[in-house]
């Protein structure tokens, strides 16, 4: 079939299944320079149809069939044929703009990146989305979705950043999520609720941000895998209960660490002293006990340290030296801000085995694979440029379009926020408009921490002239899972009042 036979094909069943576009009639009057651009056109007036608050009046220069005019959309010339201009970025990022995404958007075929971080988008993603078979970077954060995570996203062979952070996706993650070859995974301030797979130590990713769900169970053993790639590992404010991974030590590469806000429990391991990158150090509001490792306190590159509420009782002077540090509610002699020695008593006396948190399982064998007929091929196209830390094979040169700047832990940077801590920086696509917000630093909990970085949008679509249906919206407060009552002893403190994670 043709390119322009199979774009036809593709764009007959779109209108045939979308729900709700079957009213798009395009103006005979309009003149397109080629396929894709009438493709784009009628997938973007598709989506100004269901746009049902625009305050800045983007989509109103969604006028005429120069699409490429549009605000927000970014052209390039298409992977396949440099004659012809395509659709390749999307970046309506910080727009406040309320609405749902149709499924005719599965009709730009060419995207390289889609980002439209911090509006009110609601609803489920469509399932068309499998047709962006050369996008590299989506960003959906500080919306309103909803539903199980998308699995189908992990179908998109050259998609490398993902960011769904501050959004209402729950259920599980999906195993599958860290065989894919995903630079940053940040999926913090939604409702998932599982145990994090064992399959995490497959993942080749530098940045991963779980924060502010409700995950359970072990931290799992393989993390200590990753010790080539991994750079930032986020996992605050969850239900985490087991020991520290004996072998966490061999993460070398590792420059953010935060455990904390969980059921962590035991002595830290030794070799903690031996991660020689590390910049950020938060083990806060655990269960931990023992001593402080005196290396830990003496790492070249080591800033921050934080481990109030915990039952330490032991640290040396060195740990004393950090301006940013904390070492309250813990069981120190001759410091203040401590607790009582009966607390300490009781809590120290009950012996712990970590083996009885059942860790370090091996994953476990996937089902037998079922033959799945194959989508339907968009047109033929290169492979999509991918971030540029660490740098994959070389691709063929980048969709031009808004460009996000670095992973601090991602997205980009926003006159809002702080600059990024690190992180590995996604294929530059020239564009005028600002790109997404930077993940902020970790969370340094100096009772109450101060979120730094945009928060939860807080106010869901009202009420539209024409048909629109999101599922009913929940409070927009981000709030860390409550853990089962006990004994005050037996219980991580958490601050008085937790803000959201704002990695």
């Amino acid at each position: 079939m043709s390119v322009h036979g199979a774009s036809h094909h593709h764009r007959r069943q779109l209108l045939e299944d979308g729900e709700g576009d079957s009213s798009l009639v395009l103006d005979p009057s309009l003149n397109f320079e080629n396929v894709r651009m009438k493709n784009a056109y009628i997938a973007l007036q598709a989506w100004k149809a269901v746009i049902v608050s625009d305050p800045h009046g983007v989509t109103d220069t969604w006028v005429g069939s120069d699409v490429c005019n549009y605000e927000g959309v970014f052209c390039y010339q298409s992977p396949d044929n440099p004659q012809e201009r395509t659709v390749a970025g999307i970046d309506l990022n910080h727009q406040d703009i309320a609405g749902k995404l149709p499924e005719l958007l599965g009709l730009l075929f060419d995207l390289g990146l889609f980002h439209i971080n911090s509006n009110r988008f609601c609803g489920t993603l469509p399932r068309s989305f499998v047709n962006f078979k050369i996008l590299s970077e989506l960003d959906l954060s500080n919306n309103r979705f909803a539903g199980n995570f998308p699995d189908f996203l992990l179908e998109l062979p050259n998609l490398k950043y993902l960011d769904i952070r501050f959004n209402e996706f729950e259920g599980k993650l999906p195993k599958k999520l860290f065989n894919k070859n995903l630079d940053a995974i940040l999926v913090n301030n939604n409702r998932f609720s599982s145990v994090i797979p064992e399959e995490i130590g497959n993942s080749p990713a530098s940045v991963i941000v779980l924060a502010n769900n409700k995950f359970s169970g072990c931290i799992p053993e393989s993390i200590t895998k990753m010790t080539e790639r991994l750079e930032e590992l986020i996992l605050t404010n969850n239900g985490f209960e087991s020991c520290m991974p004996e072998s966490i030590g061999d993460m070398k590469n590792l420059t953010v660490l935060d455990v904390s806000g969980n059921r962590i429990k035991g002595e830290l391991p030794e070799n903690m002293g031996e991660m020689e990158s590390l910049e950020v150090w938060n083990v806060a509001h655990n269960m931990l006990s023992g001593k402080i490792p005196a290396r830990l306190c003496m790492l070249p590159n080591l800033e921050s340290i934080d481990y109030e509420y915990n039952f330490f009782v032991n640290q040396t002077e060195n740990c004393l030296n950090f301006v940013d540090f904390d070492d309250r509610r813990n069981c120190f002699k001759d410091r203040p801000e401590q607790r009582t020695k009966s607390q300490c008593k009781m809590f120290l006396a009950r012996p712990l085995d970590c083996s009885a948190f059942g860790c370090g399982q091996p994953p476990e064998l996937p089902p037998p694979a079922l033959p799945v007929a194959p989508p339907l091929s968009p047109p033929p196209s290169t492979p999509a440029p991918s971030p540029s830390s660490p740098p994959p094979s070389s691709p063929p040169p980048p969709l031009p379009a808004p460009s996000p700047s670095s992973l601090p832990p991602p997205p980009p940077p926003s006159p809002s926020s702080p600059p990024p801590l690190l992180a590995p920086s996604p294929s530059p696509i020239p564009s005028p408009t600002p790109s997404p917000s930077p993940i902020e630093p970790p969370w340094s909990p100096q009772p109450p921490p101060t979120p730094s970085s945009q928060p939860p949008i807080s106010s869901c679509p009202g009420p539209s002239p024409t048909p629109f249906t999101c599922p009913p919206c929940p409070s927009c407060d981000q709030k860390p899972p409550s853990s089962s009552s006990a004994s005050p002893s037996d219980q991580p403190e958490p601050p008085e009042s937790t803000p959201p994670y704002t990695s």
